[in-house]
């Protein structure tokens, strides 16, 4: 039942992607970050995701495998697009239900936002992909080491982020054991 659900799975491989340094791999993703939300025009957008479809070739993951991790988030998705829909005001107004208004303005926003989350979603599991959990934890733990400097709690951070990381797929693997066991019962989801 859940075994399409990839977050925080790393797939061990020996390409570029994974043998580059996790501390690189971390900068490179907030800049792809930083780079897609001030992407405003369709060109950029275009322009990020050929990086993307790039980086997905490069590490040999497999688009499916990509793609399949958005499943689970794609409820989340669609309702922050369709409240983009509807809530954004424009001076176009297509139709009105109600308190909703439909408007061009609110669908190419829609549809900005939509394509956005998608290739955040894509590109930050791309990362969990190609670096292993200790990888990421260490990498995270040299990025932030001179904040160690002002007693931020660096190494606590990144055991935090190394255990969350840990525990996603346990716990997925756990749910869907006792989904399948309820099942089983009669019980209906």
């Amino acid at each position: 039942m859940l075994r399409d659900i990839t977050i925080g799975q790393y797939f061990p491989g020996d390409t570029i992607a994974h043998r580059l340094d996790p501390r690189t791999k971390l900068i490179l993703t907030v800049v792809y970050i930083a780079a897609l939300f001030s992407a405003k025009s369709w060109t950029s957008y275009a322009l990020m995701a050929a990086v993307l479809l790039g980086m997905i070739f490069v590490s040999k993951i497999g688009a499916g495998t990509v793609f399949k991790s958005i499943k689970p988030i794609l409820a989340v998705i669609v309702i922050t697009v369709l409240l983009s829909v509807f809530f954004t005001r424009g001076e176009h107004v297509i139709a009105r239900v109600w308190i909703f208004t439909l408007t061009r303005e609110g669908i190419i926003q829609a549809a900005r936002m939509g394509v956005r989350l998608i290739m955040l979603i894509t590109g930050t599991f791309l990362l969990t992909y190609t670096t292993s959990p200790i990888a990421l934890t260490d990498g995270l733990e040299s990025l932030f080491g001179p904040l160690k400097k002002v007693k931020f709690p660096v190494h606590e951070m990144a055991m935090m982020m190394s255990i969350a990381l840990r525990f996603v797929p346990t716990l997925i693997e756990e749910t869907d054991k006792i989904m399948s066991a309820q099942a089983s019962r009669g019980a209906d989801f």
